[in-house]
């Protein structure tokens, strides 16, 4: 069986075989890994299952617009500093440094939420190998020390564009929507789910806000599994694909997934009616 194979057997991956198979290539080579894509593709889910599958440990840091530079490397901790003075005992290494130390794995989840300021403390890292830290002097990163980034697309909220001089360090992997016979599985795989005709209508209606003239963003795979559970939890054993049940599933499993273009002009429970409606008609 080829790793891929065995990845996806042993982790429980549907599809994804040309991702496994380029992060293996890249980590592989030893370069640094960046995995774009909408979310709820996955992202995650493929740099983790390939860091396991080559037993390499991670050292995880998820970004936001908040996370600070001495987060990232180590902080002096000052009643220590006190006590002791500026050394090893009194600092606190960040997540790049303990990465660095170890020869492990830096898994950086949605790096590009984070300021421009922290991406920049990598590049010396991801370049040379090596960082300057105040008052402790120059850290040489082990044998092992990779990269492995996640980030969403700039048009998401809250996100951001890496630099030129950063996105140069890494080597791209784009993952998109899957298609409609994985979905389907992975809805399956997620929910435990037995009804097929529930879990096809689920990943329709999901698929459809992709596409929709009303709507900004569409809603990953995850809602459509937030709708099998939700149907047949307020069908309480009757036909979880009626219409009603359909709905409220629908409206309740989309409200925190979808965006829609105009949301003071457009009403979310009529859009979702009308997608139902427009997907049982197409069964």
């Amino acid at each position: 069986m080829s790793p891929v194979g065995r990845i996806q057997r042993e982790q429980g991956i549907v599809g994804r075989e040309t991702e496994l198979r380029l992060s293996l290539a890249v980590l592989g080579v030893g370069g640094n890994l960046l995995l774009e894509g909408p979310v709820g593709v996955g992202k995650t889910t493929v740099a983790l299952a390939v860091c396991r599958h080559l037993g390499r440990r991670t050292v995880r840091v998820d970004g936001d617009e908040r996370f600070t530079e001495s987060r990232m490397t180590g902080w002096f901790d000052p009643p220590l500093v006190l006590k002791k003075g500026y050394g090893e005992e009194s600092f606190f290494p960040g997540p790049l440094v303990q990465a660095m130390r170890e020869g492990s794995v830096l898994f950086i989840n949605e790096m590009n939420r984070m300021p421009e300021t922290v991406q920049n403390v990598l590049l010396p890292a991801l370049d040379e190998r090596l960082i300057v830290l105040p008052r402790l002097g120059e850290l040489h990163a082990r044998p092992g020390f990779q990269v492995v980034a996640t980030q969403n697309p700039v048009e998401y909220i809250a996100t951001g564009h890496l630099s030129e001089a950063l996105r140069d360090r890494f080597e791209h992997v784009s993952l998109a929507y899957q298609d409609e016979i994985e979905e389907r599985a992975i809805v399956r795989r997620d929910t435990g789910a037995a009804d097929a005709e529930l879990v096809a209508l689920a990943v329709a209606i999901v698929r459809m806000t992709r596409t929709h003239e009303k709507i900004r963003k569409g809603a990953s795979v995850r809602a459509a599994a937030g709708i099998v559970k939700l149907a047949l939890a307020l069908a309480a054993g009757g036909d979880p694909t009626a219409d009603a049940v359909l709905r409220e599933a629908a409206v309740t499993a989309l409200a925190t997934r979808i965006e829609l273009k105009d949301e003071e002009e457009t009403d979310l429970a009529s859009v979702v009616a009308e997608i139902v409606d427009n997907v049982k008609k197409k069964t």
